[in-house]
């Protein structure tokens, strides 16, 4: 059996800015699946699925109940020394949230009304640190200050995840994926890592600006 169809024919519209997520059927699940990357997000007010794998990077999963809009986001802080902690390493966390929520708020979300699930963050790359704690720690320090509750979360742990997302209900469905399959995951966030560490960051992003 077929499960899934990558021809676009048939998508429902994509919002301004998304058109470069993949996009594929998913014949079992009957709904269009959009596939974020480490360093992108994607938002959407349509039926649709959002999905990631995570080892060490977090997602943040947004949505406005009421409206049915949401989105999710795809991060790593950079583990780089010449990257100060609580500077340009935590901008990358904030941009990446940031963009997220203000995209949401574009389209008509309000604040009060935000409903937020956290994934990830896992240790899955043995003897490299744990890359995964600095970015839950973030995280959560970051919706704290923000005075955001975090609605759920499944973070930490050895294992890397298979998130799927349906911000048209807020359901997620989580899968911790075994070590052979974590590998190639771990293997793409340290080249993500890599490239942050040599990319200036973008500027301050503000927060429900106008």
């Amino acid at each position: 059996m077929i499960r899934a169809s990558r021809s676009t024919i048939g998508a429902p519209a994509q919002l301004p800015g998304f058109e470069g997520i993949n996009r594929f059927w998913d014949a079992l699940d009957g709904h269009w699946v959009a596939q974020v990357l480490p360093g992108e997000y994607y938002v959407t007010r349509n039926s649709e699925v959002i999905a990631t794998t995570l080892g060490s990077c977090v997602s943040t999963c947004v949505r406005d109940p009421e409206l049915g809009i949401g989105g999710m986001n795809h991060f790593m802080l950079p583990d780089d020394p010449k990257v100060e902690a609580g500077g340009d390493a935590m901008r990358y966390g904030c941009f990446a949230v940031e963009r997220l929520l203000n995209t949401l708020v574009k389209y008509g979300a309000e604040r009060e009304r935000l409903e937020i699930k956290v994934f990830g963050g896992g240790r899955v790359i043995p003897g490299m640190g744990d890359v995964g704690r600095g970015n839950i720690a973030f995280v959560r320090n970051y919706f704290e200050t923000e005075l955001l509750d975090i609605a759920a979360e499944d973070v930490g742990g050895t294992w890397a995840r298979r998130v799927r997302y349906y911000p048209e209900t807020g359901k997620v469905f989580v899968k911790h994926l075994a070590a052979g399959e974590a590998s190639s995951i771990a293997k793409a966030e340290v080249e993500h890592k890599a490239r942050l560490s040599h990319r200036p960051v973008a500027g301050a992003v503000e927060l429900f600006g106008d």
